[in-house]
């Protein structure tokens, strides 16, 4: 018990503590979209870094990074620490880019000023006129910034039992919308009792598989696909 309040607390503490210097960076009056978006990418991924380390959880990635930009990573969702696992990968490969979130966590009173200000982009699925917007805004941050990336889960929200929640289409919209080529990503842990059981005596390796290039076409059939060729070779 007292092992998760001081996790928690530890937590809370340096997000406070990285909103102050998101904002530094989110509201710079000489800072363009390109260099925001870098900074932004840098800090999350200081922090995520900072977490993991304090949790003594490491990550190993099966698979390769790719090199190019312009990519719309999905990836399956359990865990609180799935985007801190993620940025982790990210850091290792000088990648930037933005987390796609639901508008509800921007809303929150407690962690919802850390999604505003690191560089995430809300939707909100159930306003036609916003989900226009947040369509219009992915293509213009995309024609800005030459080397950005998108982070997206695909589920649309955590799913704590096995397998995967139905894809909505949001991420084959926004692939189709923008050219970008989806690269796979199935984090192999259930990260939901790996955090609940964090932080570790000995170090607690997560491992990462990232795919080849599918076709967002067919988005969740060609991720099943590769889920289950990881499975299988385990």
């Amino acid at each position: 018990m007292i092992k998760q309040v001081l996790k928690i607390t530890f937590m809370i503490r340096l997000g406070l503590k990285y909103v102050k210097i998101f904002k530094k960076t989110y509201f710079h009056p000489f800072v363009t979209y390109k260099q925001a978006y870098k900074q932004l990418s840098i800090e999350r991924q200081t922090y995520s870094n900072k977490i993991l380390k304090y949790l003594n959880i490491e990550v190993k990635l099966v698979g390769e990074i790719p090199k190019q930009n312009r990519v719309l990573y999905a990836i399956n969702h359990r865990s609180l620490l799935d985007i801190l696992v993620m940025e982790n990968v990210f850091e290792k490969h000088n990648k930037n880019g933005t987390w796609i979130a639901k508008n509800e966590l921007f809303e929150h009173w407690l962690y919802g000023d850390f999604f505003r200000y690191s560089g995430c982009i809300s939707v909100d699925l159930q306003n036609p006129k916003k989900l226009l917007s947040f369509f219009k805004m992915i293509k213009t941050t995309l024609n800005k910034v030459d080397d950005f990336n998108i982070y997206i889960f695909p589920e649309g929200e955590r799913h704590k039992n096995k397998g995967l929640l139905k894809f909505q289409n949001g991420a084959s919209k926004i692939a189709k919308a923008n050219k970008l080529d989806v690269v796979p990503v199935f984090i192999h842990d259930e990260l939901e009792e790996v955090f609940r059981n964090a932080p570790y005596k000995e170090t607690r390796v997560v491992e990462v598989h990232v795919g080849n290039i599918i076709d967002h076409k067919e988005l969740e059939k060609h991720y099943i696909n590769f889920m289950n060729e990881v499975k299988e070779s385990k």
